[in-house]
């Protein structure tokens, strides 16, 4: 669409800016991205959803395309964040939900997908067939990766019906990081190679241009490489600007791409901002964001157990990780820690699994009665300085209220802000 295009373009020229894209389905979390880009008065928010978050089944929300159009409609409603400056995404679109299919039923079903969010009014589309089916070789061939994006790409432009100014934008690429983070310890990463890169872009537009998608090519607007970033369970891997010297240059001839940048979460303000001056001009956050939120919460329950006598206490943290411990679905891969250290595991690790348990009835019931609690008793100014300085420092700047909402929103806001200042460093 016009307004990322437009952001793209002034990169190519020159401009060392970029655009953040939040991965998330958690209402604190949107809102407070929305709230953000009112108070730095960005021109565009850009909020995702992952094809495991929304699909036509659901999803870990629960939530259709249509659904989740639907739900960051009414919060940015809420937040006064005008819909025409609202850009819906969809990441890692594709196969991923149903490897354990064939090849051919797992696509049937990523082109029924991908569809359904182009329909909906998502007009951000990262085509992600880097992954093998049941009956795929491991890894899988890289045409055979192009050929299945520029097949749901058909499908996003069969399913599209509009203006052609607001026509879908499209990312590939084959070096795509786990989404969430490594389920690994990791020391070092293997970057893309420029020559790697560079095929992929090839491969790609050759592939789209042959079957009918010449068009379709002309907004393709990123490229998903590894610049050398990721995280696992303790540990961020930095990004060092000149191991990717040479990576980032290879972009620089290719007219109307850049680089997206997955797993930037938890790099410092220095590192996102060198991500930026190196073409990665679109940074991906997603559990970042969610363990902002986490943290927030925790400081919550902390306050609550100052304020509020133990049999009125929503027990937020103890209510998360029962419920956590008893549905084992979402994290029994990542962690395999026992007794106490999976308890911190679950709470504390970057890979920040307790995302998905955040729509637990139980774990919402608390959540609730928390913030009641709360609103009944305020927490003083000097509890919040104790356990959310950040959020402290909004409150004193006029920027948020003593309201629990409110502070989580300033304390999830604060991470944000390393990504607005690499984005727009002249504003």
């Amino acid at each position: 669409m016009k307004a990322i295009r437009d952001i793209v373009l002034r990169h190519k020229a020159g401009e060392p800016i970029g655009v953040t894209s939040v991965c998330s389905a958690h209402p604190l979390v949107i809102e407070a991205t929305l709230r953000h880009a009112l108070r730095t008065a960005q021109p565009i928010a850009l909020v995702e959803a992952t094809c495991n978050q929304v699909n036509q089944d659901g999803g870990y929300t629960g939530m259709h395309p249509a659904d989740y159009r639907d739900f960051v409609q009414s919060i940015a409603d809420k937040a006064g964040f005008p819909r025409e400056r609202l850009v819906l995404g969809g990441d890692h679109l594709g196969p991923n939900p149903w490897t354990a299919l064939s090849a051919a039923d797992a696509m049937e079903r990523a082109e029924t997908m991908v569809a359904q969010y182009v329909r909906a009014g998502f007009r951000k589309i990262h085509l992600d067939c880097s992954m093998s089916c049941a009956d795929d070789p491991v890894p899988l061939p890289e045409r055979i990766i192009a050929e299945r994006a520029a097949r749901l790409c058909r499908a996003a432009e069969n399913a599209f019906d509009g203006d052609d100014a607001e026509a879908p934008v499209y990312v590939i690429g084959t070096e795509v990081p786990v989404p969430g983070g490594a389920a690994e310890d990791l020391d070092e990463l293997a970057l893309t190679t420029p020559e790697a890169a560079i095929a992929t872009v090839d491969m790609h537009r050759d592939l789209f241009r042959a079957t009918g998608l010449a068009d379709a090519w002309e907004r393709v607007i990123a490229t998903v490489v590894q610049p050398g970033v990721e995280f696992d369970h303790d540990k961020v891997v930095d990004y060092r600007p000149g191991k990717a010297a040479a990576l980032s240059r290879s972009i620089e001839p290719v007219a109307n791409l850049v680089f997206e940048a997955h797993s930037t979460d938890y790099q410092t303000a220095e590192a996102l901002a060198s991500l930026v001056r190196d073409h990665f001009a679109i940074l991906k956050v997603g559990p970042g964001v969610t363990f902002a939120l986490r943290e927030a919460l925790w400081a919550l329950d902390t306050i609550e157990a100052e304020l509020v006598t133990p049999e009125h206490r929503a027990r937020l943290r103890a209510v998360a990780i029962e419920r956590m411990r008893a549905e084992p679905g979402h994290w029994q891969k990542y962690y395999h820690a026992e007794g106490a250290a999976l308890d911190l595991q679950l709470q504390y690790s970057l890979s920040d699994r307790i995302r998905y348990y955040w729509p637990d009835a139980a774990i919402v019931a608390a959540q609730d009665r928390l913030f009641a609690n709360l609103r009944e008793t305020a927490p003083t100014l000097s509890l919040v300085s104790q356990y959310l300085p950040l959020a402290y420092a909004a409150v004193r700047a006029g920027r948020a209220s003593l309201d629990p909402a409110d502070l989580v929103m300033a304390h999830i806001s604060a991470a944000l802000d390393a990504y607005h200042g690499a984005c727009h460093p002249d504003a």
